[in-house]
């Protein structure tokens, strides 16, 4: 039952045919999590607070930066340095009090993922990376939970309803019936590398919000079995249809996952043809640096992640390797990072494979697990 507080906030959407009362009580009783309160996570935690949702979670280990501020419109510039998810609940508890706002303050990873997940009704990917993408997916076939995908890179973003449940109780496509195994980490820029337009992930992010009130109250024609794939530049959408994979190693006719994995191995093998990629963890670099061991640390983040945040190391945004070859050392240990991993692979790929290097480290997890592991800035 909606209180009269409830019937005065909701009215606008009590009065749609298709919703009435029914579909508004529908959403108060149900949950919703979204992975990531950034980009696409700031839109779909206002637009699913603003309309009711009774449960709202979210899930978030970083901190606010001025980078983040051209798109992610939960925060303001007093945000800065300050954790992603408390900023978050305050501001959100602030738009409507009458809902509970829970937060998990974590990496969501292999360990804690389907504890998490198995709370809520209908999961809302607002991740920017592959290994949280197949791990979110993986744990929602697992757990028989919808997933409301969403992803953007530059100008185009892409929407779709993932393990929807249908009549005859199967289950619709999921993340690897579109793509069964990760493609090259070279083949995937991140948005840190090449940019995205600030207001399209909002529009994506809206888009997932209004996929999970349709899943909710039980309304209207979901993204099952379509991909939506939107360009902002020309303003075009299109629809791939999706079908299941039988083939699908985890909800195919003969699945071989039946557990989470190790997901970062996964999406980032450390091996390239036999040239594999040596890693280190935060605390033996710093043992190292304690140590006074000689050794070089580079930073390929670009210039103004480094001046936001950094340990002191050599910065040469990955776009700028090839072109700075003489100033990474060979006679020492060269300790090559960026924020969590993924570009400073793909730079020390480059480095073996085109130009000899034999002594280059990864730092595991980047400057965000340097940060975590450590508690230093």
């Amino acid at each position: 039952m909606l209180t009269q507080q409830e019937l005065l906030r909701y009215n606008r959407q009590i009065l749609l045919p298709d919703l009435k009362l029914e579909g508004q009580e529908k959403l108060k009783s149900g949950s919703v999590l979204v992975i990531g309160a950034g980009g696409l996570g700031s839109p779909a935690l206002y637009y699913l607070t603003a309309a009711g949702v009774g449960r709202v979670g979210m899930v978030d280990f970083d901190t606010v930066d001025v980078s983040n501020l051209q798109r992610q419109i939960l925060y303001d510039t007093n945000d800065v340095g300050k954790s992603k998810t408390g900023r978050a609940r305050e501001r959100l508890e602030g738009l409507n009090g009458l809902i509970k706002i829970e937060t998990h303050d974590c990496l969501l990873d292999s360990e804690n993922a389907m504890n998490i997940i198995s709370n809520y009704d209908v999961i809302i990917d607002g991740s920017d990376n592959l290994p949280t993408r197949y791990l979110v997916n993986d744990a929602c076939v697992l757990l028989k939970k919808i997933l409301i995908y969403g992803a953007i890179f530059q100008f185009e973003g892409q929407v779709s309803v993932f393990n929807e449940l249908h009549k005859d109780g199967t289950r619709g496509p999921n993340y690897r019936d579109l793509f069964p195994e990760p493609p090259p980490p070279d083949m995937v820029p991140s948005c840190n590398v090449g940019g995205v337009l600030g207001v399209l992930p909002g529009i994506i992010g809206a888009m997932q919000a209004n996929e999970a009130i349709k899943v909710l109250a039980g309304i209207g024609t979901t993204l099952n079995g379509r991909l939506m794939v939107f360009d902002s530049l020309d303003f075009t959408t299109r629809y791939l249809k999706l079908n299941r994979n039988p083939d699908n190693p985890i909800s195919g006719n003969n699945p071989t996952i039946h557990a989470l994995i190790d997901y970062d191995e996964f999406c980032n093998p450390t091996h390239n043809n036999g040239n594999e990629i040596q890693e280190i963890s935060a605390a033996a670099v710093k043992k190292l640096l304690d140590e006074g061991t000689a050794v070089q640390i580079i930073d390929v983040r670009e210039t103004l992640e480094y001046g936001l945040v950094n340990i002191g190391g050599l910065n040469i945004p990955l776009g700028e390797i090839e072109r700075t070859i003489s100033l990474i050392s060979r006679d020492i240990p060269v300790v090559v990072h960026c924020k969590s991993g993924g570009r400073s692979r793909l730079a020390i790929k480059k480095l073996q494979q085109d130009h000899g290097f034999t002594n280059l480290l990864n730092l595991k997890g980047g400057i965000i697990q340097w940060q975590k592991e450590l508690n230093l800035k």
